[in-house]
């Protein structure tokens, strides 16, 4: 990690090849681990039926009517989706991180504007990871809101390019940057900030001393809180992408007017409520996941250290 008098170091594409395959692999891993309660939130929040009901709730009405495997459908766009989409981000995290870091000029100037470095690396990133994750995502989103659109990936994937095409695929990416980048901002912003603020609390000494076990906790532990405020900023547009995905709205708009449109349909409540429950625990355990699965990759394949710019002496 990068001392406050050191150069920038710089990453080979080695070093991001790693980058990518330890955040695809934590991505792939707990969001396909957590596709039967993200199946149970978007219900939630597109079908009528369940709309209020609480997740156990819902699960059980889900589950009585179209039995136990209805959980798991969309599993294999959202296994194949984030292992595209997280290596994207996190390796895209990684270069747009390093890239600002040495605009800003100087280690010193960095740790001074570390925030809008945590900001706009981790929006730069999504958006880059989006272009990838958008035609999977509409294909998981079909398959778990209209029952029976098809079998599996393949086939949900292909009768979707076939009857909509293009705009199929991406008739939700305007929505999906809405839900997306507010998530990538609050996971790394946030969890760059509760790492600063344990190791600040913990000393520069203790930090230096901590074992595998407690890093882990950090990571655990901070990875909490940032899954807490990436499910909280992106919830009302993931509300949204579930809907226009379905095909609800008035086609004719466009995306960004259809999502303004829903959004007034909808109302405040429902956009910031409905279905955040179940959002707030999966998101924790995406996020908090996600980071120690990422912090272990890097170390079992020998990738780099991300470059710190933490200042721990004091609170801006």
């Amino acid at each position: 990690m990068m001392a406050q008098h050191e150069a920038t170091p710089r990453f080979a594409i080695g070093d991001y090849a790693k980058f990518f395959g330890a955040g695809a692999l934590a991505a792939t891993l707990t969001h396909g681990a957590a596709t039967p309660i993200d199946v149970v939130k978007t219900r939630i929040q597109v079908d009528d039926s369940l709309h209020g009901k609480g997740m156990v709730r819902a699960a059980r009405q889900i589950v009585g009517g179209e039995g136990a495997a209805a959980l798991l459908t969309g599993f294999g766009p959202t296994a194949v989706g984030y292992l595209v989409q997280g290596g994207a981000k996190f390796a895209g995290y990684e270069f747009f991180k390093a890239r600002y870091v040495e605009l800003a000029g100087s280690p010193e100037a960095a740790t001074r504007h570390r925030t809008a470095i945590y900001l706009g690396a981790s929006a730069s990133a999504e958006f880059f990871a989006d272009i990838a994750l958008c035609p999977l995502e509409a294909t998981r989103i079909r398959l778990v809101s209209q029952r029976g659109f098809a079998n599996g990936l393949t086939s949900g994937f292909m009768r979707l390019a076939r009857e909509e095409g293009f705009r199929g695929f991406y008739a939700g990416f305007i929505p999906l940057l809405f839900k997306q980048v507010p998530y990538a901002v609050g996971q790394f912003s946030v969890h760059e900030a509760a790492v600063e603020v344990m190791y600040r609390s913990m000393g520069a000494e203790r930090k230096a001393r901590l074992t595998h076990l407690e890093s882990t906790g950090v990571e655990l532990t901070s990875g909490i809180v940032a899954g807490v405020a990436a499910a909280v900023l992106s919830h009302p547009a993931d509300t949204l992408l579930s809907a226009m995905n379905k095909g609800s709205g008035d086609p004719s708009q466009g995306n960004t007017a259809r999502m303004f449109t829903l959004a007034r349909e909808f109302g405040p409540k429902r956009l910031l409520l409905s279905g955040l429950g179940p959002r707030v625990l999966m998101t924790c355990g995406l996020v908090a996941g996600q980071f120690v699965i990422y912090a272990q990759c890097k170390a079992l394949t020998g990738a780099p250290p991300g470059i710190e710019i933490h200042k721990e002496e004091a609170l801006n």
